[in-house]
């Protein structure tokens, strides 16, 4: 038996399936060309990001345009860092917005799909197999180091202003017979297992990148750490054997990972991988005070994809924004294909921003605006309901004692050539149908101050006497038209322009207090419609109410 093999079986007793069991197992995947297939792979460390959301969405938007594959992968080999329930945070962070996997981890307990586990922590023989593999080619050795002695060299090197870690003349382990290795494990020493680095001193690699282009950077030289004392893998290390398994083409993540693209490319060869193809995603930014800067978790609450749910925004509107940030012309397709499906746009990496896209809230309410003014008022009352059920439980109980009444407000100047665009999300629906709801309204007045009470009060006195339930829309208001002349008022405002003196106002001024007195707004949807939903009884109530107040 050879030295390394000795090595191998002294550290890995148990281990006896060899990475071929595995190649056999997890063979690669039976697609069309050009299909893509990735992964979104967090570490359950905390609240979904909008960052992650984003990189969520562009892997499930590229394997979709390509008819390939999308799958979660929750990478938890850190238990340090791991919260409670963090998986289920981010699973559920996914779901609120529509984005659908095909395979991984569905929830605390569940998986779908051939290639799993998708949970590293689940995974740690098929690691500890291929690092045996490595260490019996010579390519991964013990190493006894304490954090005093790396602490120690860390000086030196910073002394020196020399590369830090481990490597070359620094790597003391390399060499590490058998027998001395056995010797330092019957003593109880603690070890991690690290890769014999092929990379050689002034050696560099070359890449391209999806959305950054070519890139070359050193080649790296650490022997960085596979397996770590417990014997479950680094970062690094299951990110290569994982995706190479699951048959992964294109990794898609954050930019501050092209750092470590020396150290994955080498795990891959000297695994015998076939390379993945990387796509960096810049970090979102947002404008402040004249300047950008990246989207904060501490400072923004926007950050945190909750926030949108808890928001009330639209699944459909979020798609439609973050196709806005993912690609440059998405805008100018949407505008030409004003009813196609999202799904119909095709996506390219290269259309990415690589300076970082700019997340614009302003903006993001105008699209979601824009989105809800497409929807009928039978899914506009659904979205609501289902939000209102877990968010705000007094609209959820008004809204489903009479849904019949509940969408009829919805269906006000819906449907038309130019939709209102009053709400931008949920939580917006309360203010906005308040005055529907005396729960709700507060039955506060404020007309404009250009008319004196007793105008007023003269114009809901004759309102009350003409207004009738039959009038149709087309002759309701030539009625207050008719009313307002009857009263002194100009017809028309261009009239009461020309001389102002004639006239107490114009028809505009009538109609707004007729509008305040019955809503309490100056601004409302369609007025004759509102008043149809109120109903005749509901409407004379508040005339008689706005007269006796004043």
């Amino acid at each position: 038996m050879s030295d390394n093999k000795a090595m191998a079986k002294l550290l890995f007793p148990n281990i006896t399936a060899l990475p071929k069991d595995y190649e056999e197992k997890y063979p690669p995947r039976n697609l069309k060309e050009g299909a893509i297939v990735t992964r979104f792979a967090p570490s359950p460390t905390g609240f979904l990001h909008f960052g992650g959301l984003f990189a969520g969405f562009i892997g499930r938007t590229a394997a979709k345009s390509t008819d390939g594959v999308f799958y979660l992968r929750i990478e938890d080999t850190d238990k340090k860092r791991e919260v409670e329930n963090g998986a289920e945070l981010i699973i559920k962070g996914l779901n609120d917005f529509g984005i659908e996997i095909d395979e991984g981890v569905v929830s605390q307990t569940e998986e779908k799909g051939i290639y799993g586990p998708y949970t590293q922590s689940k995974r740690t023989e098929i690691y500890q197999a291929f690092v045996k593999d490595l260490v019996e080619k010579g390519l991964a050795y013990p190493c006894f180091m304490t954090e005093d002695e790396i602490a120690k060299i860390r000086q030196v090197q910073e002394a020196k202003k020399e590369l830090p870690g481990i490597y070359g003349e620094y790597a003391k382990y390399r060499s590490i017979t058998v027998e001395e290795a056995k010797k330092l494990i019957s003593e109880g020493r603690e070890y991690v297992v690290r890769l014999n680095s092929p990379g050689k001193v002034g050696g560099r690699i070359k890449f391209k990148d999806m959305i950054k282009g070519e890139i070359e950077m050193d080649e790296n030289i650490l022997d960085v750490v596979l397996l770590k004392k417990d014997g479950t893998p680094t970062y690094h290390f299951a990110h290569a054997v994982d995706d190479h398994l699951m048959r992964t083409t294109h990794v898609i993540r954050g930019d501050e990972w092209i750092s470590s693209v020396p150290i994955h490319l080498q795990l891959f060869w000297v695994c015998g991988f076939k390379n993945v193809k990387y796509a960096h995603i810049s970090p979102i930014m947002k404008e402040e005070d004249g300047s950008k800067r990246k989207l904060s978790k501490r400072k923004d609450p926007e950050a945190a994809v909750s926030y949108y749910e808890e928001m009330g925004y639209p699944k459909g509107a979020v798609w439609e924004y973050l196709l806005t940030l993912a690609n440059s012309n998405y805008e100018e397709w949407r505008a030409c294909n004003k009813d196609a499906s999202p799904d119909d746009f095709k996506f390219s990496f290269s259309k990415m921003s690589k300076a970082g896209a700019l997340f614009d809230l302003v903006k993001f309410n105008d699209i979601s605006k824009n989105y809800i003014s497409t929807l009928d008022a039978e899914e506009v009352y659904s979205l609501t309901l289902d939000w209102a059920k877990d968010n705000n439980q007094k609209l959820y109980d008004l809204l489903s004692d009479d849904e019949k009444y509940a969408t009829s407000i919805f269906a006000i100047e819906r449907g038309n050539k130019k939709p209102r665009k009053d709400i931008a999300k949920w939580s917006d629906v309360e203010g906005y149908i308040s005055y529907f709801y005396n729960e709700l309204w507060d039955n506060n007045r404020s007309y404009a101050d250009n008319l004196t009470k007793d105008a007023i009060k003269e114009i809901l006195l004759k309102y009350r006497e003409v207004y009738t339930v039959d009038i149709d829309a087309d002759n309701w208001f030539p009625a207050v038209k008719e009313m307002a002349v009857e009263l002194g008022y100009a017809g028309a405002p261009k009239e009461y322009k020309k001389n102002p003196d004639a006239y107490k106002g114009h028809v505009g001024d009538v109609a707004g207090v007729i509008r305040v007195a019955v809503t309490g707004r100056t601004n409302t949807p369609d007025l004759y419609e509102i008043m149809q939903v109120l109903g005749y009884d509901e409407v004379m109530r508040r005339l008689d109410e706005a007269i006796e107040t004043l």
